[in-house]
């Protein structure tokens, strides 16, 4: 039985693991009531007369604002974050471990339901890492498609975050407008892929279908609207003052901070280092594309806001540029030990009805190595480690998730800040809960 002696009194961060932990391993802790809990942990309330006393606090991981199921542990000084720790692990989907279990052609289905805000990357970067493995070259089309998804996915994420970023810092219109905008390129998605998110569309060999007829004209009413609409969402916030208040100066991070963590993506960027994956270390055709890598100036809130809003600009020219240089051909390569064969061809051929049973029973075998591949998601470098025994299956995978990476930033932005800028820091490194407890 755990006493209140045994129990140290919680005053800071340090002492908060080891006080849980004792607690948690006496399980009559479970049966307390509130009162009791406080008196057993070293809890104290705060006084009139000790207001500049330190507590800690709890953010989540209920809390709407921390985008899903992320709790934050604030050590508070007054309303002044001393210090601030991120707690994960509430998911437990373990799926890079389930990866290890299934076929790289099962793979996708997997890899999908990571980022759920943006899973056409996350099944790139899996592809890729197979293909490279496999040493094969997909064909010309496939390659431009998968660009022109993955685009088109970076605008509905992004969009996604303008709705949510709108909504934490009070701006309730936003979340309107955002969610329209994004409707109509899950629109396109669906038409495509047959699904608005978890697509398994880019698979290892190309892709799963074709564009259909009337993709050009669903894409078109997608993003010929967006230029327009983006200068309202600048008259909206980009120019309003409360706007800029609640985010200019917040959450400040240095590049030096950003490369000793590793962090990437629009937090790197809006602290004016320039990396971009699609710049520096081209993969598929983007070192044919015309684009610009956007950066900030001063590493805050606003800057990673206003970096978000113009890659949306930025994504749409890459799209048009893409649809004017879509190749014809094949979208996918035509080895039977790779690809299934078209669904039309099993009632037609015994050799098909092989292959396609084989292929989706046994899987392809990879030849033995290691790779790892890597994209630029909307969140920075996402990329996948696979380690093959020569089987059907990968023998290791790891997924660098650059969610999980970025949350490292977070007690670096809020150290000094006010409580009221937390909603505005974790909004600002636009976290998927998924990708983090993969």
């Amino acid at each position: 039985m755990t006493t209140t002696e045994d129990i140290p009194q919680i005053t800071d961060l340090d002492s908060l693991d080891g006080a849980i932990a004792r607690l948690v391993a006496d399980n009559s802790v479970l049966h307390l009531s509130q009162s009791e809990a406080e008196e057993r942990s070293g809890y104290q309330a705060p006084t009139a007369d000790g207001m500049g006393e330190r507590m800690i606090m709890n953010m989540g991981p209920q809390h709407p604002s921390t985008h899903g199921v992320l709790r934050i542990v604030l050590e508070l000084e007054g309303e002044v974050i001393i210090r601030s720790k991120p707690i994960i692990g509430y998911l437990h989907t373990g799926m890079e471990k389930t990866g290890e279990e299934l076929s790289y052609l099962q793979g996708p289905t997997n890899v999908t339901r990571m980022d759920y805000a943006s899973p056409l990357f996350t099944e790139l970067a899996f592809a890729l890492a197979v293909e490279q493995l496999l040493g094969i070259e997909v064909p010309e089309r496939a390659r431009w498609i998968r660009m022109l998804m993955c685009e088109a996915n970076r605008i509905s994420s992004h969009m996604l975050f303008m709705a949510t970023n709108g909504m934490d810092l009070g701006a309730v219109s936003m979340m309107l407008y955002g969610w329209r905008e994004r409707e109509e390129v899950l629109r396109f998605l669906e038409l495509v892929t047959g699904l608005r998110m978890n697509h398994n569309y880019i698979r290892p060999g190309g892709v799963a279908a074709d564009l259909p007829d009337g993709w050009k004209g669903s894409l078109q009413r997608a993003i010929d609207p967006l230029p327009e609409r983006l200068d309202e969402f600048d008259i909206l916030m980009t120019g309003q003052p409360i706007w800029r208040e609640r985010l200019q100066g917040v959450g400040v991070i240095t590049a030096e901070e950003c490369l000793t963590l590793g962090v990437t993506g629009p937090i790197l960027r809006s602290t004016g280092y320039a990396w971009d994956l699609r710049k520096d270390m081209p993969y598929l055709h983007y070192d044919e594309l015309d684009f610009d890598v956007l950066v900030g100036s001063y590493g805050d809130c606003f800057d990673r806001y206003a970096i978000r809003l113009n890659e949306i600009r930025e994504s749409i020219g890459m799209i048009r540029q893409i649809v004017d240089r879509m190749p014809g051909g094949d979208y996918k390569i035509q080895d039977k030990k790779v690809t299934p064969p078209p669904r039309a061809r099993i009632d037609e051929s015994m050799e098909a009805l092989i292959h396609h049973f084989k292929i989706f029973t046994e899987g392809f075998k990879v030849p033995a190595g290691e790779t790892y591949a890597a994209v630029e998601s909307p969140r920075g470098e996402l990329g996948v480690y696979i380690v093959s025994d020569g089987s059907a299956r990968p023998h290791r995978m790891h997924v660098r998730a650059p969610s999980f990476i970025n949350l490292q930033s977070m007690p670096h932005m809020m150290r000094n800040s006010l409580l009221a800028d937390t909603v505005a820091i974790v909004s600002s490194v636009d976290p998927i809960m998924g990708e983090v407890d993969r």
